[in-house]
């Protein structure tokens, strides 16, 4: 797929949050690479077998004093990656577009302050047909 069709879908996917979730989002760049470097994959403890889809990298909303702000602060990043998540499109039998977004909301749910084992829990309510909250 084509760089330009993705990052349509990354901005499908963001426009498909609720928009009370996309309004409380401050302070956050959405980027798209290829693939996770070996520093990530090695800071994130994974095996040869391994990859990520996404990662959120900041200062979650639950942890931002009333400080926060006060000065320069960079944003906080949501990082996609292309390819694996492609290859997990394909391996899965679901569109690209699918996988996208539901790597959107587990980002995002981080950026909430969600934990992992809190993010999986909630992704097992929403594809049970629950609402797609944060």
């Amino acid at each position: 797929m084509q760089r330009e069709d993705f990052e349509k879908l990354v901005e499908k996917g963001y426009e498909g949050l609720p928009a009370w979730v996309r309004e409380k989002i401050k302070n956050v760049a959405i980027l798209i690479e290829d693939e996770p470097s070996e520093a990530e994959r090695w800071a994130q403890g994974l095996k040869r077998n391994e990859t990520l889809l996404g990662l959120y990298k900041g200062i979650p909303l639950s942890e931002r004093g009333e400080s926060y702000g006060v000065g320069m602060v960079l944003p906080d990043t949501v990082t996609l990656y292309q390819r694996p998540i492609e290859q997990t499109a394909e391996e899965d039998g679901i569109s690209v577009e699918q996988v996208v977004a539901e790597t959107i909301w587990h980002e995002f749910a981080h950026h909430f302050g969600m934990d992992e084992h809190e993010v999986r829990e909630r992704e097992v309510t929403r594809s049970h047909g629950q609402s797609g909250e944060v």
